[in-house]
C-alpha cells in the first residue's frame, strides 16, 4: 500500500484507472515495472481489457512495453498513416508453442493456431482470427496467406507471414502482393486498407530499414522468439533506438 501511495499519490489523470483493476494485478504492476510511464502502460492495458491474473502477469513478464515501444519508434511511413502506435510489437514472443529449435514454417502455423488464446493475447488487443491459410487467386494462380486476421481498433485485415529464417527483402515484396489482393478482392468498403506483418526467425535493422524506406504499403517486420526475452537486452535496444532518432532530428 505504501508503494503504492508513493507512485500514484500525485498523478491525478490516473485516477480513474486505478480503481478499474484488480489489487493482484496492481501489485504485478507495482513489484515488476521501474518508470511512471511503464506502470501507465500497463494500467491503461488492465483497465481496458479485464485480463486475468495469469495472462496479466504474461504480457508484464515477457516485456510488452518494451517491445510496443521499439515498434512505435520504428514505424514505416506507409503505417503512419494509421493510428497503429501501440499495436504492434518488434518482437512477438511464442513461448507457448513447444516447438523443438530446428522447425519448419508449417509447425509454427500450426502451433500457434492450436494455441490460439495465447497468440490472440501476444498479438494484443482487438485482434481476431479470420482464416489461418486464407485462400487468394490471383489470375490463374492460387496463393494462401498464414494467417488472416482483423483488427477492431484499426478496422482493417491483417495477413501474418510466417519464416523461421533471416529477413530477405523478398520476402516483403510477396507480402505486399497479398495486401494488394486482399483490398482488390476481399476488403470490404467499410474498411480500411489492409496491413502485414511478417514475422521471422530473425532480421537485420539495416536491411529491414533499405526495404521498408520506398515501400507504400504499410508493413511490420517483426521477429519471433520461443522463449522469453531479457528486459535488459530489450532495454537496451530502445535506449540505443532513442539516441539514434534524436540524432537524425538534430541533423
Amino acid at each position: 500500500m505504501k508503494s503504492f501511495y508513493e507512485s500514484y499519490k500525485d498523478q491525478s489523470k490516473l485516477s480513474a484507472m486505478l480503481t478499474e483493476i484488480g489489487w493482484s494485478n496492481h501489485l504485478h504492476i507495482l513489484s515488476k515495472t521501474k518508470t511512471l510511464e511503464e506502470k501507465e502502460f500497463y494500467l491503461q492495458l488492465a483497465s481496458k481489457n479485464r485480463y486475468t491474473e495469469r495472462d496479466f502477469a504474461r504480457i508484464i513478464d515477457s516485456c510488452t512495453f518494451e517491445r510496443t515501444l521499439i515498434a512505435d519508434k520504428k514505424l514505416s511511413a506507409a503505417l503512419t498513416e494509421f493510428p497503429a502506435s501501440g499495436v504492434f510489437k518488434d518482437s512477438y514472443v511464442f513461448e507457448f508453442v513447444n516447438l523443438p529449435e530446428k522447425h519448419k514454417e508449417k509447425d509454427l502455423q500450426k502451433a500457434l493456431v492450436a494455441n490460439l488464446k495465447q497468440f490472440l493475447l501476444e498479438l494484443g488487443p482487438d485482434f481476431t482470427l479470420i482464416k489461418d491459410e486464407f485462400p487468394l487467386q490471383v489470375g490463374m494462380r492460387d496463393f494462401k496467406i498464414d494467417i488472416l486476421l482483423h483488427s477492431r481498433v484499426l478496422n482493417n485485415l491483417v495477413a501474418i507471414e510466417l519464416k523461421i529464417d533471416e529477413f530477405q527483402p523478398e520476402y516483403l515484396g510477396k507480402l505486399q502482393f497479398y495486401l494488394e489482393a486482399l483490398d482488390r478482392d476481399v476488403r470490404k468498403p467499410h474498411e480500411n486498407p489492409s496491413i502485414g506483418i511478417l514475422i521471422c526467425k530473425s532480421k537485420d535493422e539495416e536491411v529491414v530499414k533499405y526495404a521498408l524506406s520506398k515501400s507504400t504499403s504499410p508493413a511490420v517486420i517483426a521477429e519471433y522468439e520461443t522463449k522469453l526475452i531479457n528486459k535488459e537486452v530489450l532495454m537496451k535496444k530502445l535506449h540505443e533506438l532513442s539516441l539514434e532518432l534524436e540524432n537524425v532530428s538534430e541533423k
